[in-house]
Order: C-alpha cells, then structure tokens, then sequence
C-alpha cells in the first residue's frame, strides 16, 4: 500500500514484531498508531527515518514485552517532522534510559508523552523551548532529575503539562503563572519541589487542575491561587510542608480540595457559599484543633466528601454537617453523645473512630437509609443495640469493637444480609451466638453488589485516550481533556491472623468475617454458622462458649483464619477441618478440649502447639503428649489389661465427678435403708463399732503405756 496515508491497528490482540508492519516503500505514512496491542520484542524507530510525511505516531504499550530503540548505533536523522509523539511504557531505550536524541531536531511538536519509560537524567526543558506551538507535555513515572527551569518567554499553546512521579528538586519559578496563562492541567505531584507557591499561578485563570501533592513545599498557600479561576478547579496541595489557615473563601472556586498531610493549624468557612462548587474536602492529618467552626459546609449542597480525620478537633459534632458520600471524622478529640439532630439521608460511609463519644446510637442514625460503611470502634458508646438497626438494609460494613455496648446481640441483625464485614468485639454482649448469622451473606459472590468498592477509589484517571488526531488535510491536533473523579477511598481496618489489617480497593472487595471476640457470650457454637460458605475470617475468642466445635466448620471452604481460644469448649476437635484448605491461622488454646489431635496434614501441619495449649487432655503431635503411652502401673507391658491401654484421655473429667458422686450417695442410702429396714443387723452393726471403739482405744492405751516404760527404763 504505498499511497497509505492513515495506519490505526489499535485496540486489538495484534502479536509479534511491529516491523513486519511497516514496509519500506510506505513512505507516504502520516498517521501511525500501534497502541494496546500484544507487540513484542524489540523495534527500532529508525525504520521511520525516511517517512517524511509522518506526523503521529502512537505506542500506548500494555504488556511490558515491547522494547522500542530510538538510539541507532550508526546514526539517522530523521527526515520527519512529527507533531505527536507518543510511546508510554515502552521501555524506551531501556540500556541507555536516555530521552531519544533524535527530538533535539523535532520543531514541530504539539503532544509529546513518554511516560512510564522509567527514562534517566536531566529534565528536558529544551523540548520546550525547541518546540513553540507544544499543547501538551507527557513525561509522567520517569527518573528525571534536575530543575523546572524555562526561558523567559509566553507558552500561549502550552495546555498540559504532566511531570509526576520523577526526581524534580528546587523551587519553581516565580513567574511560571505569566509564562503558561493557557495551562488548564498542571501536575508536578510526587517530586521534591520545595518552597512557597509562586503567587503567579494566580495568572492561570483557565487552569482546572492543579496537583502538587507529595513534595516539600512550604508557606502558607497565597491568597491569589484560585481567585482569579474561571472554572471549577481541582486542588490537590496533600502532604506537603503547608502551614497557616485554610481559608475556604479564597478557593471557593475549587471543585475537589485535598489539603491533607500538612501542617495546617485551623480552618475558616466561606462567607458566601452560594457561589461554591465544592464537592470533595479533605483536611486529613493536620494540625488543626478547637471545635468545628459553625456553617463549615453547613450551605454547600454539593458537598459528597468531607474529610477531617487526624486532626485535633473536639466538643461535639455541629448539626450542619452536611455530606453525601463519605463523612470521616475518626481520630479527633469529640466528646458527648451524637446529636440527634444530625441528618445525612444520603451519607454512604460515616467514620467515627478514635474518638471519646459517649451515649448510646441514636436513633436518628438509623434513617440513614444509604448507609454502605459504620465504623464507630474505639469510643465510649454504650447501651444496647437498637432492633430499628434492621433498617440498615444497604450496610456492608459493621465495626463496633472496642466501646461498652451490653445486651444480647439482636437477631435483627441477621436482617442486614448485605455485610461482609462486621466487627463487635472488645464490648459486653451477653448471650448466645444467634443462629440466623448464616443469614447474612459476608461476601457472597453474586448476592450482593460491590460496586461501592470500586469506584470510590481515590481517583480514576481516563488517561487510555487523552488525546486524538483529526483532520489529516487540515493537519491540526486536537487534545482532549482528563477529566479526575475524586471521592474518599473505601479503607477498612479488620483483626485477622494476630494483625490489624487495612483492607481497600479491589482486596476490600473479596475480605469477609465475623469478629465477636472479648465479650460475655455463653452457650454453645452454632451449627448454622457452618453455612456461612464464603466467610475468610471467624473470631469467638475470649467468651464463654460451651459444648463442642461444630463439625459444619468444614464446609467454610474459604476461611483463612479461626480463632476459638479462651472459651470453655470440650469434646474432640473434628478430624475433619483438615479439609479447610485455606485455613492459615487456627486457634483453641485454653479450652477444655480431649483426645487425639487431627493428623497433621495440610494445613494442620503448619500450626504448632501454642494453637492447642491450655487443653490437659489433648493429645498426639505436635504436643508432646503420645496418645498411646502406656500405664506405667503395670509390671510389664505384656500384663497390662485392655481396660488400662483403652483411651483413657478419652475420659471427661466432669463425667467422671458426676458419676463418682452418684455412686457414693446411691450407696450410702442403700446401706442406710437396709439397716433402717433390718434391726438385728442394725444391731449387729452398732456392736461391730463397739467393739472397734474398744479395741482401738486398748491398742493406743497399751502402746503409750509401753512407750512410757522404755523411756523410763532409758
């Protein structure tokens, strides 16, 4: 195909090497895209050195088997003159991890992304200057080095700009805000720039998205960041050295509003927020005290996220706190009870953790018909659990542990079928262990919908297709926008295996257990809790449960980790939980337990004997204790009865004190009846203990009395 202008293979299942599809004769090329394909092994862009018509060239690589070499060891100079440039996770001169050199003669340029190329060296600030009409500059997830340093000049083309994730140190320059008016994307987040926020980035008046998130910089944030905004505009300023008040007015242009991990000491609201777009706030781990200033957020209707954990906030909880997604307000100084007064119909994750509140769970909580997560751990909270919980239809997650709750745990629970997770240890619940917890679906695949999982992810990035080429006649290039969706990462802290664990993002979507450790709970283990088929994590610890360990535990084919020890549980434990493939943790020690320990296979093979200890009647390994160890009372092993080799740890201790103790009083009343019954042996008795009195008191009278001689003698 020789007058082939227009070569797009992309987003297919394409193998192989890519230069079998280029043909040397095809020199009329424009337009090449490669992208997402399964393209392996190593190809040089100098076959391209002779295509002077080509403009575009396109390598989004997905399958790190494909190494593109631009370095020719003989030399080339292209004869193109390319307007897009685009290879990402390429492994881009992968010996050298040097930018290809062949750009330093590009002039034309108006997209270029080489990101995830894990390139090396010092930061090309002479693709810039070299190329005058560049829109948009990829070079993301690299090993670039050096300063953010351009000569002094209008970039009116210049629209994105993206150098994360690379090794860029120093301060930026003070008037880069005059130098790139037109930038509407600017991310230099995951570097080390240091120092105050140039007040120019004021000038950038159409900017939607600024992120400089996870370096150094310091100062306080300069009042003309986002006052000159035209648009609703993402702010992402997280974990830097920020210091001073966060003054919601002066970003009230601000769309999302990450100020975490700083040094922030207070906040103020907006006077006016009528005029605020503001969905998504996060002034997590500052050090911001005192208590919530009055109408915060109370006005702002958009408001999904808000975020306060880590701080130093105390008092109590206003009634205008408004959000309608995620409402994080763990590991503060709250005091008192909740207000009723609070309403959040829409609110999906409310976290209260680490806090010092008190009072039972108002009702009013249950209203929150939305409710997907409940975290209310480590708090003061007591009284029972309300039956109205039941309206919590939706609620995926449970955590309760660590506060005063008492009373029996409510079957009504059994009516939130939805959960995966819930935790209610560390309380007092008394009571048995309801039956209807099978009920419950903890994780069920198919029975219930975890897309609350995934897209509260911390940020979806629709970078597959950031940018297209259209109008081949008209050579022109369009860049498209990347739009960032933000909302509060679903994070969730559960007790498995000895270890408090953070659970998230697609993990968080196949975790399941059930916590009901360190209370007060008696009576035996149900059966029914054998059909929970999907559950990982099962913790009785530390009760007063009775009877024995359900032999339906076998068919929870997919626990990882079972914690029965503390309790007062007997019998045998069931040879067949060996079957339990995955099971990586299994604890009974401190029971009452007897007899021969299941074989050690499997996983069984892998646990030792702090498992078991605390159980005097357990036996075979890994204890030391021979289930065949024969009575030592015997003369010989050859004279031993069968009666003394049978399982004598077999014997249950409260069996045989039963026994014992009916035996002796059925015979003693037999023998007291007869007598009562027969008054010759009556008397015959009393005559027999006569005569033992008697002869008993002659035998000590002549003892002494010889005793007494002999010393006398002496």
């Amino acid at each position: 195909m020789t007058s082939l202008r227009f070569l797009d293979v992309s987003e297919n299942h394409f193998k192989g090497d890519i230069s079998s599809y280029v043909g040397a004769s095809q020199t009329s090329l424009e337009y090449i895209d490669f992208s997402y394909n399964q393209f392996e092994g190593l190809f040089s862009l100098s076959l391209f050195a002779n295509h002077s018509k080509l403009e575009v060239i396109r390598f989004f690589n997905e399958n790190n088997k494909l190494e593109i070499e631009t370095e020719n060891p003989a030399g080339w100079v292209p004869l193109f003159q390319l307007k897009v440039l685009q290879m990402t996770n390429c492994s881009l001169n992968k010996l050298a991890s040097n930018i290809p050199t062949f750009l330093l003669d590009q002039h034309e340029l108006e997209v270029i992304d080489l990101s995830y190329n894990k390139l090396k060296g010092s930061f090309p600030n002479w693709l810039v200057e070299n190329n005058t009409r560049l829109k948009g500059l990829e070079l993301r997830d690299n090993f670039f080095m050096g300063h953010l340093h351009f000569q002094l000049q209008q970039h009116t083309y210049m629209s994105r700009m993206d150098v994360s994730n690379n090794q860029m140190v120093g301060k930026l320059q003070e008037n880069i805000g005059k130098m790139y008016p037109n930038l509407n994307y600017l991310n230099l987040s995951h570097n080390h720039f240091e120092g105050n926020l140039p007040s120019s980035i004021g000038d950038m008046t159409i900017l939607e998205a600024l992120h400089l998130s996870f370096n150094e910089f310091s100062g306080e944030i300069p009042r003309e960041l986002a006052s000159n905004a035209s648009r609703d505009m993402d702010l992402n300023l997280a974990f830097n050295n920020f210091h001073g008040q966060i003054l919601l007015e002066q970003l009230k242009f601000a769309s999302t509003l990450q100020m975490s991990g700083n040094q922030f000491t207070s906040i103020l609201p907006m006077v006016n927020s009528t005029y605020s777009s503001l969905s998504y706030l996060d002034i997590s781990q500052n050090d911001i005290s005192g208590v919530i200033p009055k109408g915060l957020v109370g006005n702002i209707t958009n408001l999904g996220t808000l975020l306060m954990a880590n701080n130093s906030f105390y008092g109590q909880i206003p009634c205008d706190l408004s959000a309608t997604g995620t409402l994080d307000l763990s590991h503060n100084l709250f005091i008192g009870s909740l207000p009723v007064c609070l309403n959040l119909p829409k609110l999906e994750h409310l976290y209260l953790q680490g806090n010092k509140f008190t009072g039972s769970i108002p009702k009013g909580l249950f209203n929150f018909s939305s409710l997907l997560t409940l975290d209310m751990r480590d708090n003061s909270f007591s009284g029972s659990i309300s039956i109205e919980i039941k309206q919590l239809q939706d609620l995926k997650v449970l955590l309760l542990s660590g506060n005063h709750f008492t009373g029996i745990i409510p079957n009504q629970l059994c009516l939130l079928k939805m959960i995966s997770i819930m935790d209610l240890s560390n309380n007092a619940f008394y009571g048995t262990i309801p039956q209807c917890f099978h009920n419950i679906y903890f994780g069920k695949i198919g029975a219930t919908n975890f897309d609350y999982f995934i897209r509260e992810s911390s940020f979806m990035n629709l970078h597959r297709v950031p940018y297209t080429y259209k109008g081949l006649l008209k050579k022109s290039v369009e860049i498209y926008r990347s739009f960032e969706y933000y909302d509060a990462e679903v994070s969730i802290e559960f007790v498995t295996k000895y270890m408090s664990l953070s659970y998230k993002g697609s993990v968080l979507v196949h975790m399941s257990g059930l916590d009901l450790s360190c209370n007060n709970l008696t009576g035996g283990i149900p059966l029914e809790l054998g059909q929970i088929s999907s559950i990982i994590a099962l913790n009785l610890s530390h009760n007063q449960l009775d009877g024995t360990i359900p032999k339906t535990f076998s068919n929870l084919a997919l626990l990882e980790s079972l914690d029965l020890s503390h309790n007062s549980l007997s019998g045998e434990i069931p040879s067949v939980l060996i079957d339990l493939n995955f099971l990586a943790v299994f604890n009974v020690a401190h029971n009452n337990l007897s007899g021969k320990l299941p074989d050690m296979k499997a996983q069984f093979g892998t646990f030792e004997k702090s498992s078991y200890e605390g159980n005097l009647f357990l036996c075979g390994p890994p204890l030391d204790k021979s289930c065949t160890k024969v009575n030592e009372s015997f003369p010989t092993p050859t004279q031993s009865s069968n009666a003394g080799d049978k399982k004598w740890y077999k014997v249950d201790p409260l069996v045989f004190r039963t026994s014992f103790l009916v035996s002796f009083i059925i015979f003693f009343f037999t023998v007291m009846s007869l007598l009562y019954i027969n008054h010759y042996w009556l008397q015959r008795c009393y005559n027999f203990m006569e005569d033992l009195i008697y002869s008993c008191y002659y035998f000590v009278f002549d003892t002494s009395k010889r005793l007494s001689n002999c010393l006398c003698n002496i």
